[in-house]
């Protein structure tokens, strides 16, 4: 195989990567807050005020650490909203998510408008691994990426051993498969869906952090383009597994990625548009069906309010 058909390859999952990261983040947590058994369809806001809030102080601290934690606090303090909504209301957990949704994305696109077409001198470039990026295929690939794709795979690594190989992760898995199972166990199923809720959102907000800060650097009014939907999706396409969303969400990444690449060869971008927004309203539908939850391995619990019987 010539160099040049190598580099395209290279090329091509590189771009996949970095375009499925947002994906990846949000969708980890989205896994954590179903495990826990509480729903939020509000990741698409979540991700909004997380764009916003990372660019707004990247660009005036011009240090993009600091955009990324503001990113994930603002996200998080959002995200405990639903999480008081669905646990301690014990409200309908869809209708809060989706009225999430739109709080979120009204907020950034209110606060946002004075950000809109401003320069980032500082935004997230990659950082090359000196002797592995020279490695054929996987070096181009693997090894010459920003930190928070890096970052991202580590966390899916330790997300899942945590939730699969650890009593936290069992306490979690409790919580959404049989709450009241579990707070005869003395676990607390307020704190845990309280905890992986909160999680869930400031992982999101990192989600949409990136996405201004390093994927498509700067601020534009909708600028996740409904990332957030497709992330619930994964949630229900990787079975709930914190590292099969690593395969989703780049297979998802790269669908994103080849459609500049497939304009030249007379293929309308708009299809290939469509497929992750396809795909997302299957899973969507899949995902609402008992029958089907049951056989995908979606906690029991989900989406189902919790009180103790006294």
């Amino acid at each position: 195989m010539s160099s040049p058909v190598l580099n395209i390859i290279a090329s091509a999952i590189s771009d996949s990567i970095r375009a499925g990261t947002p994906l990846l983040l949000a969708t980890l947590g989205e896994v954590y807050t179903e495990k826990s058994g509480v729903v939020n369809l509000g990741i698409e806001g979540l991700m909004s005020v997380g764009a916003l809030a990372g660019f707004a102080i990247t660009l005036q601290t011009g240090n993009y650490a600091l955009g990324l934690i503001f990113a994930a606090l603002s996200a998080a303090l959002l995200s405990s909203i639903h999480a008081f909504v669905c646990v301690h209301l014990r409200s309908n957990q869809t209708i809060s998510g989706l009225a999430l949704a739109m709080l979120g994305m009204g907020l950034s696109s209110l606060f946002g408008k004075p950000y809109v077409g401003l320069p980032l001198k500082n935004n997230i470039r990659p950082i090359s691994v000196p002797i592995l990026e020279n490695i054929p295929l996987i070096g181009p690939t693997l090894f010459r990426q920003d930190v928070v794709v890096y970052v991202s795979i580590m966390l899916a690594i330790a997300l899942w051993f945590t939730l699969f190989h650890t009593r936290y992760g069992i306490s979690i898995r409790a919580v959404g498969e049989n709450p009241a199972s579990a707070d005869s166990l003395g676990i607390s199923v307020s704190i845990v869906r309280y905890f992986c809720t909160v999680l869930g959102g400031s992982l999101a907000g990192m989600a949409g952090a990136y996405i201004s800060l390093g994927y498509t650097p700067g601020w534009n009014e909708n600028i996740t383009v409904g990332r957030g939907w497709i992330a619930v999706a994964l949630t229900v396409f990787t079975f709930w597994n914190p590292l099969r969303s690593l395969v989703g969400a780049y297979l998802f990444g790269g669908i994103e990625a080849m459609q500049f690449r497939l304009q030249p060869m007379g293929i309308p971008p708009s299809m290939l548009t469509m497929l992750p927004y396809i795909a997302t309203i299957l899973a969507l539908m899949v995902g609402t069906r008992s029958r089907f939850r049951k056989r995908l391995g979606a906690p029991k619990a989900l989406g189902v309010p919790y009180e103790r019987e006294e």
